[in-house]
């Protein structure tokens, strides 16, 4: 994950073109991230955008063990 991370270029986003909310989780059910970090995901620095992609990869593996 970090390496993905680091290589980061202006413009990308983790998201999957899977665009549905669960509101229950307050997460997007492809990239998995907030309503929050999606809106502001273009004007995130570096740091904060791999400080997400962590968040990203957490969430994910917490959804694959419980499903």
């Amino acid at each position: 994950m970090i390496a993905q991370a680091e290589q980061l270029q202006d413009g990308d986003s983790p998201c999957v073109h899977v665009c549905l909310m669960d509101y229950e989780q307050g997460l997007c059910i492809g990239c998995h991230r907030t309503l929050d970090e999606i809106t502001y995901w273009a004007t995130y620095s570096p740091v904060r955008k791999r400080e997400i992609l962590a968040a990203v990869a957490n969430r994910r593996a917490a959804t694959q063990t419980n499903p």
